[in-house]
């Protein structure tokens, strides 16, 4: 189980509320910290020049999942009477092509009750996940018509940080080319087109992996979520795990971008399979197989991806550079900056 033994204070305005192009910014040139996983050293540059910090040879390993519009609007009913107009449907994970697990905000919804989304789409409450307030919903569509509705009528997930309601396309990533992220996989936001040809300039590999990443707060500190208890389903390719491979045996490093990145990568290490679904949970005893370093954001107090970081990176260091960070009004979150350890 996470500890969260990672606290800190967090100022209320280090919060990134805009993305960076509404703060004037292009999205690759966020500050970035660099943090030395052996000696702590600590090094402050814009994100765009990444590549002073990698090596011809180097395997950067991105995940090319794509956000969906997860947060629903949707009619509650039982026997056919209406409970309520509306009622807010979050999409936390699919299990089948018509069947998620889902966080319905309203009480007490119940196995049975009916969701009716518009006259096209409805979802029936066929269940509930055990020790927590999702339910798992079927619904009346499936594949891409459910997806394709989906789009339509959803709105991406934010969070009381964000206050205004900012359109799907600044929650995805550009080289994003598969639906399924009910949340933006962050860590990849400040990658451009131009920085991506900049590392491959410098023959420094990219590839991809996809990890569909799941809802991580569902509204309620009563349920507060545990990694083991976050299930996400990733995929590997052969030709990627090969590189990956050929990389390591090379002596180069696997940068990953993004914890979902670092699940996917261990979770296949341990268990030898290239896909299905992971609820690996990784912190400071964990012995890290493939990534030898990591970009990631910067995350909450408390947060379990801090506990993930300190497999890379003392506690000690971590805690010295997240101080140093605030000190310097880094921002948090996934509209703020990046951190860089290696």
């Amino acid at each position: 189980m996470a500890t969260k033994a990672l606290d800190f204070y967090l100022p209320n305005e280090l919060n990134a509320s805009h993305p960076p192009e509404k703060r004037g910014l292009r999205r690759d040139h966020v500050r970035m910290m660099v943090l030395d996983r052996t000696t702590g050293e600590i090094r402050h540059d814009r994100f765009f020049y990444l590549t002073n910090y990698l090596q011809p040879g180097d395997l950067v390993i991105l995940n090319n999942s794509r956000t969906i519009p997860a947060v629903l609007p949707a009619t509650w009913l039982r026997n056919n009477v209406r409970i309520a107009p509306k009622v807010e449907v979050r999409l936390a994970r699919l299990r089948h092509d018509d069947t998620w697990d889902a966080l319905v905000v309203a009480n007490p919804i119940k196995t049975g009750d009916t969701l009716q989304f518009s006259p096209e789409l409805s979802a029936t409450v066929i269940g509930e996940k055990e020790n927590s307030p999702l339910k798992i919903i079927q619904f009346t569509k499936k594949g891409s018509d459910l997806f394709n509705i989906i789009y339509s009528l959803g709105e991406p997930i934010r969070y009381e940080y964000i206050g205004y309601p900012w359109d799907l396309d600044y929650y995805q990533t550009v080289f994003a080319s598969h639906p399924g992220s009910v949340e933006m996989p962050s860590a990849g936001r400040a990658f451009s087109w131009e920085l991506l040809f900049k590392l491959k300039h410098k023959d420094i590999q990219v590839d991809f992996l996809q990890l569909h990443t799941g809802l991580s707060y569902l509204l309620d500190d009563q349920w507060e979520q545990s990694p083991e208890e976050n299930e996400e389903e990733y995929q590997i390719s052969d030709r990627t795990m090969e590189k990956i491979l050929q990389t390591k045996a090379s002596g180069n490093r696997v940068i990953a971008v993004g914890t979902t990145v670092v699940r996917a990568l261990e979770s296949a290490a341990r268990n030898g399979a290239l896909s299905g679904v992971t609820n690996l949970y990784i912190d400071q005893q964990y012995p890290l197989k493939i990534a030898d370093g990591i970009i990631t954001g910067f995350h909450e107090p408390k947060a379990s991806h801090l506990d993930m970081l300190s497999a890379f990176v003392s506690e000690h260091h971590l805690l010295q550079a997240y101080d140093q960070a605030i000190e310097a009004c880094y921002l948090w979150h996934e509209f703020g900056d990046m951190n860089l350890i290696i």
